[in-house]
């Protein structure tokens, strides 16, 4: 029994090394989209690489724990939720680093700081960040009560993107020489909004594994 809790404390402390690695990159690339810092961009190129091996690693430890140890009940549902935590997790840190590739190959040389200001850029990269450090909370503390914030928060991104829209249509029409440049954006903020969905779903991974509850597909019903 003990072995068995060694190992899946293993497997936890892999996934908040890997959670550490994604919110520095999804943090690093925020702040080279809005400085133009090819170098932060690199690094976040970088630290994608590292995160590729915590997902290899994570998903070879899980199905290592599950073949020896056949676990049942809230262990099986850790493994689970672990399991889809970590693809999950990769699938953020791949969002910034496309967002890394776009301050790269960008010609802007900082002078959309307005632009992004004006689609509040900053704030809603932000949010995902307050939602990914929730999501750790829980974890770390066991406590789904965390769940709600999250949700919360995620509809907060989803204002602003759906308003982003309008912000860029005006831009462009007032502006017809930015609009490669601004069409762009529209992918890059997606990635963001994308981001915030997938917090989402890490939260519901924790509360299946907390209070074997399935949230999955409940919101959309609301």
């Amino acid at each position: 029994m003990k072995h068995t809790e060694t190992e899946l404390q293993e497997i936890k402390k892999s996934i908040a090394q890997m959670w550490d690695l994604v919110q520095s990159q999804l943090e690093n690339a925020k702040k080279a989209l809005l400085t133009s810092d090819n170098d932060l961009a690199r690094v976040v190129r970088t630290l994608e690489k590292r995160v590729n091996v915590f997902e290899l690693k994570i998903d070879s430890d899980c199905e290592n724990y599950i073949a020896l140890f056949s676990p049942v009940a809230i262990d099986l549902r850790l493994v689970l939720s672990l399991l889809t935590i970590n693809k999950t997790l990769e699938r953020i840190g791949d969002f910034a680093d496309g967002i890394a590739q776009f301050v790269l190959l960008s010609d802007d040389k900082g002078v959309h700081k307005e632009l992004l200001k004006k689609l509040r850029f900053d704030e809603m990269v932000g949010y995902v960040e307050e939602m990914l450090d929730k999501s750790l909370i829980a974890i770390t503390e066991e406590n789904s009560a965390q769940a709600g914030v999250v949700f919360s928060i995620d509809d907060k991104v989803d204002t602003i993107y759906l308003q982003a829209f309008d912000v860029l249509a005006k831009h462009i029409v007032e502006h017809p020489e930015d609009a490669f440049y601004a069409l762009h954006l529209i992918t890059i903020l997606r990635k963001v909004e994308r981001s915030g969905d997938h917090c989402n779903n890490i939260m519901e991974e924790i509360v299946f594994y907390l209070d074997a509850k399935v949230l999955k597909h409940q919101k959309s019903k609301s």
